[in-house]
């Protein structure tokens, strides 16, 4: 919890409790469903809670603004974004359906009301979204391509609607067909740890 405290301290007791909660919860879950490497869960708060809440510090989410975290695995980067923004609807989507199980039954835990989760392939969801968030789950291309159907039109935030993504070592490749409206950010420019050392957020808006 101290790297959360250390770059987010002005969060409300109640979002304190619901992160101190998470540790307990993922490692009774990932004792029976393996939805973070074994070797991992020690630095579930670094790799995963942290690495989830990079999006918070690019865009504070206002008011009524819908989010579907594709690929949501056990509930990254879904889950620490719910709690960070509890006025946000977040649905998360992963076609594995213990994924989704364990993201939900731990949502449900903390008492996130902001939450739900659909086990289902992205291309069969019509829902349309503010923004579609996701970690490391396919190539940028591949993910625009599918996911921008869901993008609505309606603006709310600072950020126009779009797609943010999580994503780690040489991205060049993949980003240059979007090369004249990409933003990256480095977050090493954010987070001291030497974990986010090759770390970065695309973010693509979808017009």
């Amino acid at each position: 919890m101290e790297e959360i405290l250390k770059y987010f301290p002005s969060l409300t007791d109640k979002q304190k409790e619901q992160f101190e909660a998470l540790y307990d919860l993922y490692t009774d879950w990932n004792s029976k469903i393996n939805v973070i490497s074994r070797k991992d869960i020690e630095n579930l708060y670094l790799h995963h809670v942290l690495h989830s809440l990079a999006i918070a510090k690019a865009i504070q989410f206002r008011p009524g603004t819908k989010v579907m975290d594709f690929g949501c695995g056990g509930g990254f980067p879904g889950i620490p974004l719910a709690i960070m923004f509890p006025d946000t609807d977040f649905h998360l989507i992963d076609s594995i359906g213990k994924k989704v199980r364990v993201a939900t039954e731990i949502a449900a835990a903390i008492g996130l009301e902001n939450v739900r989760g659909t086990h289902s392939r992205v291309q069969e969801i019509k829902e349309k979204y503010n923004f579609v968030v996701s970690r490391a789950v396919m190539q940028l291309p591949e993910l625009i391509k599918i996911c921008r159907k869901n993008i609505c039109k309606e603006q709310l935030n600072s950020l126009p609607n779009g797609i943010i993504c999580l994503k780690g070592g040489n991205i060049e490749g993949e980003v240059q067909p979007f090369k004249n409206f990409v933003e990256i950010t480095e977050l090493s420019t954010i987070f001291i740890e030497e974990f986010f050392k090759d770390k970065k957020i695309v973010y693509v808006p979808i017009g």
